[in-house]
C-alpha cells in the first residue's frame, strides 16, 4: 500500500504523543505534590500588607470613572442582578462612596458570574460568564492599573488583549519567520486554557509582581466568585471566567511564563491569547520543541494540551486568526483560510435569504458593515482573485432577494420593461416557472439587474473595498 505524505504526519505525530505518555502520567502522580495549595481568603491573599499602594491607585476618583466609562461604552448583558450600564451612573451616586469603603476594608464580595453559551463554528458551544456591570467597573479599573505594569514584562511575540498590538502584527510576524526559512509549526492547542487555568498557581504568578496583599485578595475574590447557571449556583476552584475585563490580563499573565520559557530556549513563535504557533525550520525539530513545551506546560503551569488538536505541520497547512500561509518565491504570505470564506458565504446568505423579513435599506446597511469589517480584516491577505468570484456571487444573492420581491406577474414584467427588455422577453420571464437562484443566474435578470445598477443603489463590492484598504 502507498503511503502517502498525509499518513507519515500522522504516524510521526501518534510517535510524538507516545513519547510524551510517560512524562504525562508522572505529572499526575505528582500533581498533588507539585501544584500549589489553594489558597483560601484567609491565607496571604488577605493580608494587610500593601507595600505598593496598588488599591489606592485602583480606587482612584479618576480611575474609577475612566472605568466606568469605558464599561458603558463597551455596552455589554446585565449580570445576575439585572442592572444595565444605563444605571451605573446613578447607582455610583447612591452607593460610590460606600463600594469604595467596603474595598478599602476588604469586605467586598463580587457577585457570581451569569453564565450563557455562545455558538462556535463546530455547532458546541464556549462558556461565557457576565459580571455584573458593578464587578466590570473594579474589574476594568484594576486592569487599567496593572496592566501598564504587566507590559513591562510581556513577551514582543504576544499580541492578544494588549495595547498596540493585534492579529495584524501577529500575522505580519508570522510572515517574517516564513520569509526567514521556518516552514515547519507546532500549533498548539491548549485544551479549554480559560476554564482549566489553576488559580494557586496564577495567584503565586501575580504575587511575584503585585506587592500589595488587597489587590491580590481582591483579585482571588473574583477567581473564585462562583457561576450562576440557569439559576444554580457552581463554584468556581478552577478557571478564569471568560467575559469579564479582568480575564484576557490573567491569562496573558499565565502564558507569560510559556512565552518567557520559548525565548529562553532561542525559538521563534507568535502567541496570540492562547493561540500559540512555534515555528521551526524542520519537521524533527518541531518534534522535539513539542515534547519539550508541552512537558513545561503540563508540568510548570498545570495546563493540558489538547493532544487531538495540537499537530506539527508544514506552514500550509496552518489556520491562524482566520489566515493561512503559503511560500511563493521563497517569501511567506498569506492567504485567506477557507473555513473564513465558508463563514463569510453563510453570513452573506444568512443576510441575503429570501425570506428573513429584511427591509431593503435594512438588508443593504448589514451587508455593507459585514463586508467593510470582513475586508478590512482580512486586506493583508491576497485575495483579489477570490474576492471578484466572491462579488459575482454575491451580486447573484442580491438579483435573487430582488426577484423574489417582484412578486406578482405584473409587478415582474412592469420591472423588466421598465429595464429595457422587449415586451414579449418581459411576459415570458414574468411567467417563468424556474426557481429564483436559476433566474437571478440568468442572463436577462443580469440585463434588468447590471453590476452598475447594484452598485448605485448602494451595495458595497468585496474587491472594491479590498483595493481602497490597501
Amino acid at each position: 500500500m502507498k503511503t502517502t505524505d498525509r499518513d507519515e504526519l500522522k504516524h510521526s505525530q501518534l510517535t510524538m504523543w507516545d513519547l510524551l505518555q510517560e512524562a504525562t502520567a508522572e505529572r499526575e502522580r505528582t500533581a498533588g505534590v507539585c501544584v500549589s495549595p489553594r489558597m483560601d481568603e484567609t491565607d496571604t491573599t488577605n493580608n494587610a500588607e500593601h507595600e505598593d499602594g496598588l488599591l489606592e491607585q485602583i480606587l482612584e476618583l479618576e480611575n474609577m470613572a475612566n472605568a466606568a466609562k469605558r464599561v458603558k461604552a463597551n455596552k455589554g448583558a446585565a449580570g445576575v442582578d439585572g442592572m444595565t450600564v444605563h444605571e451605573l451612573d446613578g447607582w455610583f451616586t447612591d452607593h460610590g462612596e460606600e463600594l469604595l469603603q467596603r474595598l478599602r476594608d476588604g469586605k467586598y464580595r463580587p457577585q457570581p458570574v451569569r453564565r450563557v453559551e455562545i455558538p462556535k463554528d463546530n455547532g458546541k458551544t464556549r462558556p461565557l460568564g457576565i459580571p455584573t456591570v458593578i464587578d466590570r467597573t473594579i474589574q476594568q479599573a484594576i486592569c487599567q492599573v496593572l496592566s501598564p505594569i504587566y507590559e513591562r514584562q510581556f513577551s514582543d511575540r504576544s499580541y492578544g488583549f494588549r495595547p498596540k498590538r493585534g492579529a495584524h502584527d501577529a500575522l505580519k510576524q508570522c510572515v517574517q519567520y516564513i520569509t526567514d526559512g521556518y516552514h515547519w509549526v507546532v500549533d498548539l492547542d491548549l485544551e479549554k486554557f480559560f476554564d482549566t487555568v489553576n488559580q494557586s498557581k496564577l495567584v503565586q504568578l501575580l504575587s511575584e509582581t503585585v506587592k500589595d496583599g488587597r489587590v491580590i485578595s481582591l483579585i482571588h475574590k473574583y477567581l473564585r466568585a462562583g457561576i450562576m447557571d440557569r439559576g444554580m449556583f457552581e463554584e468556581s476552584d478552577a478557571g478564569v471566567p471568560q467575559g469579564g475585563p479582568l480575564s484576557p490580563l490573567l491569562g496573558n499573565v499565565m502564558l507569560n511564563e510559556c512565552d518567557q520559557e520559548l525565548e529562553r530556549r532561542g525559538h521563534r513563535f507568535v502567541r496570540y491569547a492562547d493561540d500559540l504557533l512555534i515555528f521551526c525550520k524542520s519537521k524533527r525539530a518541531a518534534e522535539r520543541v513539542l515534547v519539550s513545551i508541552t512537558k513545561f506546560l503540563e508540568g510548570k503551569l498545570f495546563l493540558k494540551v489538547n493532544r487531538e488538536k495540537t499537530t506539527v505541520t508544514h506552514v500550509g497547512q496552518v489556520k491562524f486568526l482566520g489566515y493561512g500561509f503559503y511560500v511563493k518565491d521563497g517569501e511567506g504570505q498569506l492567504r485567506v483560510h477557507p473555513k473564513s470564506v465558508s463563514k463569510l458565504k453563510n453570513k452573506l446568505r444568512e443576510l441575503t435569504g429570501r425570506s428573513n423579513g429584511m427591509s431593503i435599506q435594512t438588508r443593504k446597511t448589514k451587508l455593507n458593515q459585514l463586508i467593510r469589517g470582513w475586508v478590512n480584516y482580512f486586506k493583508l491577505a491576497n485575495m483579489k482573485t477570490l474576492l471578484n468570484k466572491l462579488d459575482g456571487w454575491l451580486r447573484r444573492r442580491i438579483r435573487m432577494v430582488t426577484w423574489k420581491r417582484w412578486k406578482r406577474v405584473r409587478t415582474r414584467f412592469t420591472n423588466l420593461r421598465r429595464a429595457g427588455i422587449n415586451e414579449w422577453q418581459a411576459w415570458q420571464w414574468a411567467n417563468t416557472r424556474l426557481g429564483y437562484w436559476r433566474v437571478a443566474g440568468c442572463a436577462i435578470l443580469t440585463r434588468a439587474i447590471p453590476n452598475d445598477l447594484i452598485a448605485r443603489a448602494g451595495y458595497l463590492s468585496l474587491s472594491g473595498c479590498y483595493a481602497n484598504a490597501k
